[in-house]
C-alpha cells in the first residue's frame, strides 16, 4: 500500500470513529475542509476534517478519537485570528455552530456564564437592558467570539478603561488533549499536576522575564500563577491560543456601562504627533484613545475634523451633559489642530464605523491602478504608551528603508499599533524581505520595551521571535509549560512553542502565477482574477448577524448561518479551486457551484465589505465557466429565459388559459418537474396586462421625464417586469418612470445614473444605449430585447468583452458572460433602480 493509500485509508478510519463518537456534524468532505484552511491571517493550513461538536461530552469524544490517531486538534471560532493560530493540519473544532449560547447572566453579581463560540454581540446585547457590558470589543465585535477572544486575550478599543479579556475573565471549564476536565480559576486546584513545581522553580524567571506594559500578550502568561498575583491558571490560559487546553464554558465579568456617551475627535498633523499626544490625555479617564491616519478615511463624507490624523477619544457620564462636559475637558487639554465632539448616537457610530473598517481598508494602499495590496504580520505591535511617538517615527523609518509601505492605527493610549504593510508575499524575494524585515521589527519592538504582539496573539506570525522578547530561558519554561498541559503536543502544534518558520504555509504561494482566462474584466485589480479573489482577508464582517443602518451583508448567511454561504466562505472556496488541492475540478467544482446558488448577488459585499469584495461577478465569472460549452439544468431556460416566455404569453395572449392549467395540481407538478421548480413553489400567476400597457394608461409623467410630481423615483422596465404577473413592476408607480418601449428617455436615465457615480442603472449603459437584457440565443441572430441593442454586446455566437468598471452592475445584464452560453438565472423585476 503506498502512502497516499495508507494516509486516505487513515482519514476514512478517524471520519468515521468520530461520527460514531459525536452528536455533532463532521465534515471530512472538501467544502468543510477547504472553509477551514484559512483565518484571517497570511497563512493556510489544509485539516483533515471540521467537527461541529455539540457540547463539551462531544469535545472530549474528539480529543480521545484524535488521540488515538496522533491527529492533532484546533479550536476555533470566528476564525478572524490575524496570526494563523486558527488554521491546522488536524481536526479542526468549529465551536461556533452549536457551543454558542449564553448560559447565564447574572445582573447583580456583573457576570456571565458562556460558551465559547458566543459571539460577543449576543452577550452585549443581553447584558445592556441591565445597563452592563462586556468591557473588551476588538472591531469585530459582530462576529468574534468569546472563546476566540480569551485564547487571542483580545482587547478592543475600551481596554483604556476595562482592559483585556484575561481582565474579565474569572473561571474556565477546560479539557486537555488527554481527557482532563479542569475547572481553573485563582488558585492550583484547577491546574494540571506538575505546573505548580514547574512555577515554583522559576519564580526568580517569572517576575524579570516580563515588560511592564498595558498590551502584553506574547508568550505564555506564566507570571499569572505568581503568589503575588493570585495563582490565577484562568488568566494564564488567555493568549495561549488552544495550545494548552479547549475551554468549553467561561466565567466572565461583566462592567457597568455608561449611561451615556460622547466622542471627542482631534486632529493632528500625523500619527506620530497623535500618538505622542494620546498618553497625555489617559489621566482624563477617557474610555478611548484611538488613533489612525487620513490614509485609511474615506475620501469624503466622514464628518472628521481638520488634520492627518486623528484619536477618538471616547468619555462616560451618567448624563448627557457629563459625557459632553468630559470631552470639552478633554479637546481644551488637547494640543490639536482641529477637534469635533459629537453626543449624537448615530453620529458616534457612523464615526467609529471609519475606525472599525480599517482593518479591512488598510489591506488596499491608495495609488494608481486601484492601489496595491497590503497583509497583516505585524499589524499588532504594542510599546509603552509614552515611547508611541518615538517608536512610531523608528517605525516609519524602517518602512523606508525596506521600501515598504504601510498606514499604522490602533489603540495609542495603550501604545498598540495595527499596520498593514504592503509585502510581496507573492515572490521568493519578496518573502525573503518580508523575513528580514520581521527580523529588525521585533529587534525595534524590543528596543522601545515593547510587545511583539499587543492584541491578535503570536500565532506563526511572530512565535519564531519570541525569543528576542523574553530571551531563551523563559521561552524554555513555556515549552515545559506546553508539555505540563499537553505533553503528546495535540492541541494547536506549531504555535507558540517550536513554530514553523514565519514565512512558510503562506497562502498565497498555492496559487496560480500566471493569468486565468476569464470573461470579467476586473480593472480594480489588474485585470488579474486571482487578485480579485485575494481581496478576501478574512475579517468576516459578511459573517455579521445584525447591523445598523444599511448594511445587508450577507443574506444567505444570516439565513443559513452556515460558513459557506457568507462573502468570506465563497471567497475561501474560489481560492482553494484556484489553488487545486482541496477543490480539484477547477472550474466545474460542484463545491464553489452549491457554495454559490443561494447567492443573490445583491452585491451588498461590494459596497458593505472593507475590501470591496464583489461575489456577484465572481459568481457571474464561475457559472460562466462552468456551464460553457455544457447542458444546463432546466431552471436555467425556464428562469433565465422568463422574459422570453412572459413576452411571448403576452402576445400570444394566453396568461388567462396558463394561469388555469398551472391551477390544475398534476399538470402544475409536470411543469415544474420539467421546469426544474421546486415541487413546495407555486408558480406564479401571469399578469393579463404588460407592465409597458398599463403604464401606457396611466400616463406620461410630467416634468423633466425622470422625476413625478413628488420627486421621488425613475423605474426602468425590463422583460420581467413587462410579463411578470407578482404586481412587482405596477407596484412602482409611486413616482414618474422611463419606459422600456420609449428609446429617446435612454439617455436621460445614463445621464442620472453618470451623474451619480454609477457607470449603468436600471438597464442602462453610460453611453446611453438600452441594455439588452437577457443574453442572445446562441442559436439565433434574433434579439430578445425591445430597441437598440446594448452597446456592451458583440455579435451572438461570439466572446462577448464588456469589461468597462461597473459592467454587470444591478438593473444591467450579465454582460460578461459570453453569448455562446445560455443566460444566468435572473429574477423579474430586479431592473427597478
Amino acid at each position: 500500500m503506498g502512502e497516499g493509500e495508507h494516509m486516505a485509508e487513515r482519514d476514512g478510519s478517524l471520519a468515521r470513529e468520530l461520527r460514531r463518537a459525536v452528536r455533532g456534524e463532521v465534515g471530512f468532505d472538501a467544502t468543510s475542509r477547504a472553509l477551514m484552511t484559512m483565518d484571517a491571517s497570511n497563512y493556510r493550513r489544509v485539516p483533515l476534517g471540521v467537527v461541529a461538536p455539540v457540547d463539551a461530552d462531544d469535545v472530549a469524544a474528539v480529543l480521545a478519537v484524535c488521540r488515538a490517531h496522533g491527529v492533532p486538534v484546533v479550536a476555533r471560532g470566528g476564525g478572524t485570528s490575524i496570526a494563523g493560530q486558527a488554521t491546522g493540519t488536524g481536526v479542526v473544532l468549529d465551536l461556533t455552530r452549536h457551543m454558542n449560547r449564553l448560559l447565564d447572566l447574572d445582573a447583580e453579581a456583573r457576570t456571565a456564564v458562556v460558551q465559547p463560540g458566543l459571539v460577543l454581540d449576543r452577550l452585549q446585547a443581553a447584558a445592556a437592558p441591565h445597563g452592563l457590558r462586556f468591557g473588551p470589543d476588538p472591531s469585530t465585535h459582530g462576529r468574534c467570539t468569546l472563546g476566540g477572544m480569551i485564547g487571542n486575550n483580545s482587547c478592543g478599543s475600551h481596554s483604556v478603561a476595562w482592559g483585556t479579556t484575561a481582565d474579565s475573565v474569572r473561571g474556565l471549564d477546560v479539557l486537555t488533549a488527554r481527557g482532563e476536565r479542569l475547572r481553573a480559576g485563582q488558585g492550583w486546584d484547577g491546574a494540571p499536576a506538575g505546573l505548580r513545581t514547574l512555577v515554583e522553580e522559576n519564580l526568580a524567571l517569572l517576575r524579570t522575564g516580563y515588560p511592564d506594559l498595558p498590551r502584553r500578550i506574547s508568550g505564555y502568561a506564566l507570571d499569572a500563577l505568581l503568589p503575588e498575583n493570585g495563582v490565577d491558571v484562568a488568566r494564564s490560559l488567555c493568549g495561549s491560543e488552544g495550545t494548552l487546553g479547549v475551554v468549553t464554558e467561561a466565567r466572565v465579568r461583566l462592567v457597568e456601562a455608561p449611561a451615556a456617551r460622547a466622542l471627542a475627535v482631534l486632529g493632528y498633523p500625523d500619527e506620530a504627533a497623535a500618538a505622542e499626544a494620546a498618553a497625555g490625555l489617559l489621566p482624563h479617564g477617557p474610555l478611548t484613545v484611538e488613533g489612525m491616519a487620513a490614509d485609511l478615511v474615506p475620501a469624503s463624507g466622514t464628518g472628521l475634523p481638520r488634520g492627518g490624523a486623528w484619536l477618538f477619544v471616547e468619555t462616560g457620564g451618567g448624563s448627557d451633559g457629563e459625557a459632553r462636559a468630559r470631552a470639552d475637558a478633554i479637546v481644551r487639554a488637547a494640543d490639536c489642530l482641529d477637534a469635533r465632539v459629537v453626543t449624537d448616537p448615530a453620529g458616534q457610530r457612523a464615526l467609529w464605523s471609519v475606525r472599525e473598517d480599517a482593518s479591512g481598508t488598510a489591506t488596499r494602499i491608495p495609488g494608481p491602478g486601484g492601489g496595491s495590496e497590503a497583509w497583516p504580520g505585524w499589524e499588532d505591535c504594542a510599546v509603552p504608551p509614552a515611547r508611541l511617538g518615538p517608536y512610531l517615527r523608528a517605525f516609519r523609518a524602517l518602512l523606508t528603508a525596506h521600501g515598504l509601505r504601510g498606514t499604522p492605527y490602533g489603540h495609542f493610549g495603550d501604545g498598540c499599533i495595527h499596520v498593514r504593510i504592503d509585502f510581496d508575499l507573492l515572490t521568493d524575494a519578496g518573502v525573503a524581505r518580508f523575513r528580514r524585515f520581521s527580523e529588525e521589527l521585533a529587534a525595534l519592538v524590543v528596543a522601545h520595551g515593547g510587545s511583539l504582539s499587543g492584541e491578535h496573539g503570536d500565532g506563526q506570525a511572530r512565535a519564531e521571535l519570541l525569543p528576542a522578547m523574553y530571551g531563551d530561558d523563559l521561552v524554555a519554561l513555556f515549552e515545559r509549560a506546553k508539555g505540563v498541559w499537553d505533553p503528546d503536543d495535540l492541541l494547536n502544534p506549531g504555535m507558540l512553542v517550536r513554530p514553523a518558520p514565519l514565512d512558510s504555509n503562506l497562502r498565497f504561494a498555492v496559487l496560480p502565477r500566471g493569468p486565468v482566462d476569464v470573461a470579467f474584466g476586473y480593472p480594480a485589480d489588474g485585470g488579474d482574477f486571482p487578485a480579485a479573489v485575494r481581496r478576501c482577508v478574512g475579517v468576516a464582517k459578511c459573517r455579521t448577524t445584525s447591523s445598523t443602518g444599511a448594511a445587508v451583508m450577507c443574506p444567505s448567511f444570516r439565513a443559513t448561518g452556515e460558513e459557506r454561504h457568507s462573502t468570506r466562505g465563497r471567497a475561501r472556496l474560489l481560492h482553494e479551486m484556484l489553488a487545486g488541492e482541496v477543490v480539484t475540478d477547477g472550474w466545474r467544482s460542484t463545491e464553489v457551484r452549491d457554495a454559490l446558488d443561494l447567492c443573490l448577488s445583491c452585491k451588498g459585499c461590494r459596497s458593505d465589505c472593507p475590501v470591496g469584495v464583489d461575489m456577484a461577478t465572481y459568481k457571474a465569472e464561475f457559472l460562466h465557466q462552468h456551464w460553457a460549452g455544457r447542458r444546463r439544468p432546466a431552471a436555467h431556460y425556464t428562469m433565465g429565459w422568463l422574459p422570453l416566455w412572459l413576452r411571448w404569453a403576452s402576445r400570444t395572449r394566453t396568461a388567462a388559459l396558463l394561469n388555469a392549467l398551472a391551477r390544475v395540481p398534476v399538470l402544475a407538478d409536470a411543469a415544474k418537474r420539467l421546469g426544474g421548480i421546486a415541487p413546495e413553489r407555486d408558480i406564479p400567476e401571469l399578469a393579463r396586462e404588460p407592465f409597458s400597457h398599463w403604464w401606457a394608461r396611466r400616463g406620461r409623467p410630467g416634468g423633466d421625464g425622470m422625476t413625478g410630481a413628488d420627486g421621488t423615483s425613475a423605474t426602468w422596465a425590463d422583460g420581467g417586469d413587462d410579463g411578470d404577473g407578482d404586481g412587482n413592476g405596477g407596484g412602482t408607480g409611486g413616482g414618474a418612470g422611463a419606459r422600456g418601449r420609449e428609446p429617446e428617455w435612454v439617455p436621460r436615465m445614463a445621464g442620472v445614473s453618470t451623474a451619480a457615480g454609477v457607470p449603468r442603472v436600471a438597464g442602462v449603459t453610460a453611453g446611453g444605449s438600452p441594455c439588452c437584457g437577457p443574453t442572445p440565443s446562441p442559436s439565433t441572430s434574433r434579439r430578445p430585447w425591445a430597441g437598440p441593442p446594448c452597446a456592451c454586446w458583440r455579435r451572438p455566437g461570439s466572446r462577448s468583452s464588456c469589461r468597462r468598471p461597473g459592467a454587470g452592475r444591478p438593473g444591467g445584464s450579465p454582460t460578461g458572460a459570453p453569448a455562446s452560453s445560455p443566460p444566468s438565472p435572473r429574477a423579474a423585476g430586479s431592473a427597478a433602480a
